[in-house]
């Protein structure tokens, strides 16, 4: 069975280990060290939603909001932040996160969402973006350097005003 609820402290953990996965096997981030659970519980404090999907009893993904940019005009402009236990995509827990936290967005009155998808050869991300409605808003060529290449980044936008 799969529940999509708000984070717990007791999630951070798994949160840490779902990302250390992706920081140290993929470029799918650009992080180069995983952040501690300390740092995790940091960004679970902003007051922004954070998603864990769960299946039976263990955390099998998550998904946040985070403020785009920290410059006060950027208030309601939120990005976006989806990951999935190795393992476990495919299975449609990210359209289930992502469906989840639009709806949060729009409930803490956000007018823009973005997200950030690195271009590692994976469409997954950017089709799960544009099922939801997102729009690709641009590129940005050769931006990271992980793992012995260069990475592009997309941006996809969702406007929900």
């Amino acid at each position: 069975m799969t529940t999509i609820r708000p984070l717990t402290d007791a999630d951070l953990p798994a949160v840490a280990d779902i990302y250390a996965h992706y920081v140290t096997a993929t470029v799918a981030t650009f992080d180069e060290t995983p952040p501690g659970v300390e740092e995790w519980r940091k960004k679970a404090g902003t007051g922004l939603p954070f998603l864990v999907a769960e299946v039976d009893g263990e955390v099998a993904g998550y998904a946040y909001l985070s403020q785009y940019r920290p410059k006060p005009a950027y208030r309601h402009t939120l990005e976006v932040s989806i990951y999935l236990a190795p393992g476990r995509t495919g299975r449609g827990l990210g359209r289930l996160l992502l469906g989840a936290l639009v709806e949060r967005a729009r409930e803490a009155s956000a007018r823009q969402l973005v997200a950030v998808i690195a271009d590692w050869g994976d469409p997954a991300s950017a089709r799960l973006h544009a099922a939801f409605g997102f729009e690709e808003a641009g590129r940005l060529k050769a931006v990271g350097f992980k793992h012995g290449r260069w990475i592009d980044t997309m941006l996809f936008q969702l406007d929900l005003g």
